[in-house]
């Protein structure tokens, strides 16, 4: 392993002062993780961490899962890990709290930096995979160490709260962003739980019922299953009570009262006869209130 920030007067930077403290660098690598530390530096330190997440990558590879790829973003605040599709911030390491980075001579494709965090105040070391970009970014993060120095010397270090109070802001829109996402996926998953509330509630071939049609005199059509004393007129209007029969009794020539089918008890017939019998009671009030309705037209015609 090898430091990367011992600052030499005629140290030549590959980056532009400007690039750095205006914009940033950004670069993609795979990121192996972080790993708790014990101590703020030292190489035996970040070799023992890559150690253990190498270790922990090829049980993860051998697993079936992939390394992720991220996205840095170096300036003289400090080292952002975004997600490279989204630009979802995962890490936003401070410049002033990160304590160590190098590269391994050993595996030229690994880098890593120390770094303490914000919360938790403890040391994590974060590692990661860069086939051809490793030694560069480990340069490019000491140089934005030595801009940051020279702007706190020219300063005389008032610019140094200036520069927390940023580095509280961004940790304050990181934190906003995060609320928003899961927000987001709140009300997805709500608009899909209705959704499928709204498909099991109204089933395939469901039929809403329709209001029955009326004949051309305005009345509902006869069903054999609906009893007459429950059938009103659509216009409002109740159906004519059934004339009364005369209570003069006839007779015939024999002197024996006519047979009336309508005027035998319920239980005089069995039960096939009898519901045959209320189906001529009913047509017979239908006929009954078809001349009616007919004698009521011909009279309002003029």
């Amino acid at each position: 392993m090898n430091r990367a920030f011992s600052r030499k007067k005629d140290k030549t930077w590959m980056h532009t002062p400007e690039a750095l403290s205006k914009h940033y660098i950004p670069y993609n690598a795979k990121f192996l993780g972080s790993t708790e530390v014990e101590q703020p530096k030292g190489t035996e330190v970040v070799r023992d961490a890559v150690r253990k997440l190498k270790f922990a990558r090829h049980i993860k590879k051998s697993e079936g899962q992939k390394i992720p790829k991220v996205e840095l973003q170096i300036s003289i605040y400090g080292v952002k890990i975004l997600e490279p599709k989204t630009k979802e911030v995962q890490h936003n390491c401070q410049l002033h709290r990160i304590s160590f980075c190098a590269d391994d001579k050993t595996d030229k494709r690994i880098f890593t930096f120390i770094c303490k965090d914000s919360e938790s105040n403890k040391h994590l070391c974060y590692v990661f995979d860069s086939e051809k970009c490793a030694e560069e970014i480990t340069l490019t993060i000491g140089q934005a160490f030595d801009l940051a120095y020279r702007k706190f010397l020219e300063s005389g270090g008032k610019d140094v709260e200036t520069r927390k109070q940023i580095a509280g802001l961004q940790k304050r829109i990181q934190d906003l962003e995060t609320e928003n996402m899961e927000l987001k996926n709140k009300v997805q998953d709500l608009e899909n739980q209705l959704r499928i509330t709204q498909v099991s509630a109204s089933p395939a071939g469901s039929v809403t019922p329709k209001s029955p049609s009326t004949d051309i005199f305005d009345m509902i059509p006869f069903s054999a299953l609906s009893h007459q004393s429950s059938i009103p007129t659509r216009n409002g209007t109740q159906p004519p009570p059934v004339p009364s029969r005369s209570t003069e009794i006839k007779r015939d020539l024999f002197g024996a009262e006519p047979f009336d089918p309508f005027n035998c008890g319920a239980g005089d017939f069995p039960p096939d006869i009898q519901s045959k019998l209320d189906e001529m009671q009913r047509q017979r009030w239908l006929v009954y209130c078809f001349h009616n309705f007919k004698q009521l037209i011909l009279k309002a015609k003029p």
